[in-house]
């Protein structure tokens, strides 16, 4: 008789995948890494195919041989609206893995990797900005978060192109002054705007690498200059604008709730932006508990899976705790 494995959690980033399969009394059976999910870029079926390819290399790291697998807990990169949930939620269960497939998008791993029950609210902010909520009852709080058409602003990508914008008009005498002018191409080792604006047309310096600019950015602003102190001060005014409204729909915001930070922008725990968020949101919503997320995601999605069948609070600690940095 074979290993049984009533969860199997998925997190699916653009970059990566991470597959956990998980037993019934809450114990890490196996897990593996691979390739990112993109099915914007590649088609549902090959983002879906890559899927498969991590859930084999868990299953051969199992300790035997596997026998019948139960829920699958996937926590999607691009699963932005409910009709694309539904879409991937079809894709997987043609596949037959498990008995049930629930797809969410990927910002819920995160809000319930951060959270002893799912109830709170995360905000994501990495190459773009996302946000979710939910309550034990299964109502959430979402956005389509798919970028300046959904009304979105800032996330990494979003900060390097406001930098580029105010730093190109600078230089030429359309905007106002900013040291973004001289911090920005030094980065890339070049001595004026115009030499970075050609570099990145051209794609000399490769477009992937716009992001690397965020972080200059921050420093920028930290060292004084008011364009890009002003900048960070939006991002922290639309993370906290998000955040309010989840709230608010989830009749969570006079309440004591987690809000969760995430993503490569709010983990990196920017002192200006942190702390500038935390400062808002006490004003918006004084009995929130502010935190950065650091627990990995596909706990997140391994913990919604549990939610899902039902699993007892100690499955559930028991589940954390192997996950637990040291």
């Amino acid at each position: 008789m074979g290993v049984n494995v009533p969860v199997v959690a998925v997190d699916a980033g653009n970059s990566k995948t991470d597959v956990a399969l998980i037993g019934a009394d809450g114990t890490v059976l196996a897990t593996a890494r691979g390739g990112g999910f993109q099915p914007p870029r590649v088609g549902v079926e090959a983002a879906v195919d890559v899927l498969g390819s991590v859930l084999d290399l868990a299953v051969a790291r199992l300790p035997s041989a596997p026998g019948s697998f139960g829920h699958i807990s996937a926590c999607l990169a691009n699963a932005d609206l409910p009709v694309e949930e539904a879409e991937l939620t079809r894709a997987l269960e043609a596949r037959g893995w498990g008995t049930s497939v629930e797809v969410r998008n990927d910002t819920f791993a995160i809000l319930r990797a951060g959270v002893d029950e799912p109830r709170g609210v995360a905000v994501v902010c990495g190459a773009g900005i996302n946000c979710v909520g939910m309550v034990p009852d299964g109502r959430t709080a979402r956005f389509p978060a798919i970028g300046r058409i959904s009304g979105d602003w800032g996330g990494g990508g979003g900060l390097a192109e406001e930098a580029l914008w105010c730093a190109a008009r600078a230089e030429d005498g359309r905007g106002e002054p900013t040291e973004l002018v001289r911090t920005l191409p030094a980065h890339f080792g070049l001595d004026s705007m115009y030499a970075l604006i050609e570099a990145l047309h051209r794609e000399v310096i490769p477009p992937a690498r716009r992001h690397e600019l965020t972080p200059v950015l921050f420093a920028t602003g930290a060292a004084g200059d008011p364009v890009a102190a002003a900048l960070v001060e939006r991002q922290a005014e639309e993370v906290v604008a998000m955040a309010s409204v989840a709230l608010t729909r989830l009749g969570l915001l006079e309440e004591e709730v987690p809000v969760l930070l995430g993503g490569s922008v709010l983990a990196a725990r920017h002192p200006r932006l942190n702390d500038r968020v935390a400062e808002l949101l006490a004003a918006r919503a004084p009995k929130a508990v502010v935190r950065v997320v650091s627990e990995p995601p596909v706990l997140g999605a391994a913990l919604l899976g549990l939610d899902r069948t039902g699993a007892g609070p100690e499955v559930h600690r028991r589940l954390r705790e192997q996950y637990a940095r040291p």
